[in-house]
């Protein structure tokens, strides 16, 4: 199997977990595709996208320019799937064909955690909580500035994980 060195995504580089790149074969047609573990932001990004602007180069040398459609897949781990037709799967002599009737699809997941990933790129999420507190608190949180209550809050709870959880 060809081993995929880079992706880059509308020109931007992203960071790959775990990739598999093939030629799939069905009744219907050919097509490349290219299934990857990324992260959550990468998914979040890009999931809503019809097509997008894919290069992919392969660490013997080969690179690839498309226009893929992508789709975010469902599982344990984040992951994305970009495809597009091909007129001439020959082109592409260094990948695996596999065919609709065959048994074989990689396994991404195997190998790779969900805490592994977030150490390389964690989500952020917004948050809206409602707390009842003392005047004078609240006078306070009102003067801060929302990146510094965001850091606060996250020190707060990553030092009573800590505390409390190991």
């Amino acid at each position: 199997m060809a081993v995929v060195k880079s992706v880059k995504i509308d020109g931007e580089s992203i960071h790959v977990f775990k990739s598999a790149v093939y030629i799939f074969e069905a009744s219907s047609g050919f097509t490349l595709e290219l299934d990857l573990i990324v992260s959550e932001v990468v998914v979040k990004k890009y999931k809503k996208e019809d097509n997008l602007i894919i290069e992919i180069e392969f660490e013997e040398g080969h690179l690839i320019h498309s226009i893929m459609h992508v789709k975010a897949l469902a599982g344990g781990l984040p992951q994305l799937n970009l495809f597009c037709e091909l007129d001439h799967p020959d082109d592409y002599y260094y990948l695996d064909l596999v065919n609709e009737n065959d048994s074989w699809f990689p396994n991404l997941e195997e190998g790779i955690t969900l805490e592994e990933i977030r150490k390389v790129e964690m989500p952020n999420e917004d948050i809206s909580l409602k707390l009842r507190l003392p005047i004078d608190q609240i006078e306070w949180l009102k003067t801060q500035k929302k990146a510094h209550l965001n850091e606060l809050v996250k020190e707060f709870i990553y030092d009573y994980w800590k505390k409390n959880h190991t």
